[in-house]
């Protein structure tokens, strides 16, 4: 008889982000403006057969918004459920169980989940040590690379060249890499173009963050018409739902500059929130994303968060992360949010208020 479960799933747990409700949560790094208003009137405007008829196989419309947009071929563009589908199902595409993924950690606490369900086995290389030579991600000959970049939970980013010599070491026949943008529209620059003409790059990308679209749970990756066509069939049809796809075509295709807008008081909120802490007596890490990782060491990130909770604020807690130690990630939103957080930090540490400048 086949065990049921696997017996490579007995160490598996189901996912747990740790969150309760509160009133300011900055644990999740979300759009904190909230979604994007083009892509909200489109749900507000869905009609019936959204609801009742299975939506496009493929996400086609969405597609064709990607491909106008970045100027890449069509057939270059798969969609999914979130990029975190698209991530599973480049896993399920790549290599009969048992296969191997390198990556630079610490990074997307997900990536191992998802690789373990498709049964690879995952070869973590510390992040400072794959920085210096990225040919150490391919010392034990994985099958797959991932990278994220920039780094989730780090906020740091990995060199342009950096990329272009890891896919260089492998050469025509070296491992996939699969590039996680979820931060891209954050940080300095995209490797999508790139990605629709090599045969080695698949790029993931998300409405989530951004365009503030995490509850309808969409995004699409960019790769070789090969890749893509490999990983559709392993993602399987209908993924995409209609309201899905007509939010996110709507706001990869407006041109009010709410995104930028957006994008912009991100980056400016992001440097004067790293400002505010170090006034504080804390570091920050240099940040190319929607957020700050922010070592607490000697304290407890989790003690440090809880006691935040009870000023009705939350971040999330990373304890022990290699290189960095105890941390908290807190997204940044807002002005008057990190207002919000920096007197609850205040409070914490039995600080007077310091003004904000």
């Amino acid at each position: 008889m086949t065990p049921f479960p696997r017996e490579d799933y007995s160490p598996l747990r189901p996912y747990d982000p740790g969150r309760s409700p509160i009133a300011l949560d900055l644990s999740d790094n979300t759009n904190l403006w909230g979604a994007h208003p083009a892509a909200l009137e489109m749900v507000r405007m869905a009609p019936p057969e959204a609801l009742t008829r299975y939506p496009p196989v493929y996400g086609s419309d969405l597609k064709d918004a990607v491909a106008a947009k970045y100027g890449i071929p069509v057939e270059n563009v798969a969609t999914g459920c979130g990029s975190d589908d698209l991530l599973d199902s480049v896993f399920r595409a790549s290599t009969i169980p048992p296969g191997r993924m390198s990556f630079p950690a610490p990074s997307y606490s997900m990536v191992t989940l998802f690789a373990r369900m498709n049964g690879l086995e995952t070869l973590p290389v510390p992040w400072r040590m794959a920085e210096v030579d990225p040919a150490r991600l391919l010392l034990e000959e994985p099958d797959l690379v991932y990278v994220c970049r920039p780094n989730n939970p780090t906020g740091t980013s990995l060199e342009r060249d950096w990329i272009r010599g890891l896919l260089a070491l492998g050469g025509p026949e070296g491992p996939i890499v699969i590039l996680d943008e979820a931060y891209a529209d954050f940080g300095e620059d995209t490797f999508l173009v790139e990605a629709s003409s090599s045969d080695r790059l698949l790029v993931l990308r998300t409405f989530s963050i951004l365009y503030g679209l995490a509850g309808i749970r969409i995004g699409f990756a960019v790769g070789s018409k090969t890749i893509v066509e490999e990983v559709e069939k392993s993602r399987g049809p209908y993924k995409v739902s209609h309201v899905a796809e007509r939010a996110a075509v709507a706001a990869l295709e407006d041109n009010s500059g709410w995104a930028d807008r957006v994008r912009t008081e991100t980056l400016e909120n992001r440097e004067r929130l790293s400002k505010e802490l170090w006034s504080r007596g804390l570091h920050p890490l240099p940040s190319q994303a929607n957020f700050l990782l922010v070592p607490v060491e000697p304290a407890s990130a989790a003690e440090v968060n809880r006691a935040l909770q009870d000023h009705g604020v939350a971040g999330r807690p990373f304890p022990r992360l290699p290189d960095v130690g105890d941390a908290l990630r807190i997204t940044i939103g807002p002005w008057t949010l990190m207002e919000r957080f920096l007197r609850a930090l205040d409070q914490l540490f039995e600080t007077e208020p310091t003004r904000s400048a």
